[in-house]
């Protein structure tokens, strides 16, 4: 089994980085593989609502000089994933998050190729906004139908200088609660969709308020 983890923060080293790195050796222990993917460095096309993805359904954006379209197709291919980010302004970063919009409108308007996958999130935060980082990931991921663990507390972390979320005893312990359920849920999807075949998709309906 494969988990690809993304760092949506623009420092390759930071602490969003060293909240990753920390939970690898569980996912290692579990026998997943945990590919850590760095995003935030990266130049990366915000979504422009074009429909062409919707339209073409060849699991494509339009935009096609950043990684988007590669990596959308390893994420289709692995088990799961995680979204981690540092906060700016009480949310995720700018290039996360146009990453993040292109991945998933591509994978809703291509019959959710992301469907019951498992998926998490985690953010970094020096001080507040944290949990309004939380939830922003998480729209990704229920909207998408996937499966989520918990854990023992929300998945926020805190630190400023880089390493310094390793200070923070009760946010790691909670990245390791959570990395533990996370390879569980796993395993039990995998031992049971054989027994239990999942519900089949429905199609969407769509309601606009403005008629």
């Amino acid at each position: 089994m494969k988990v690809i983890a993304f760092n949506g923060s623009p420092k390759k080293g930071g602490n969003t980085f060293t909240a990753l790195q920390s939970i690898q050796p569980i996912f290692e222990e579990n026998g997943v593989e945990l590919e850590i993917l760095q995003i935030g460095s990266s130049t990366i096309q915000g979504c422009m609502a074009c429909g062409a993805c919707r339209t073409n359904k060849n699991e494509r954006c339009i935009f096609d000089k950043d990684p988007v379209n590669e990596i959308i197709q390893k994420v289709k291919e692995a088990d799961g994933i995680i979204l981690a980010s540092p906060v700016y302004y009480a949310s995720i970063n700018g290039t996360f998050k146009s990453f993040l919009d292109r991945l998933f409108y591509v994978s809703g308007s291509n019959g959710n190729l992301f469907r019951h996958k498992v998926g998490a999130a985690l953010v970094v935060v020096r001080r507040v906004g944290g949990i309004n980082a939380f939830l922003d990931l998480n729209n990704y991921l229920l909207y998408s139908e996937m499966i989520i663990p918990g854990s023992n507390y929300w998945n926020v972390v805190y630190g400023s200088k880089p390493g310094e979320v390793l200070k923070d005893h009760e946010g790691i312990q909670t990245l390791a609660v959570l990395a533990q359920n996370f390879c569980w849920t796993l395993k039990l999807i995998e031992h049971g969709k054989e027994q239990f075949p999942a519900p089949e998709r429905v199609k969407k309906i769509g309601t606009n308020f403005i008629r």
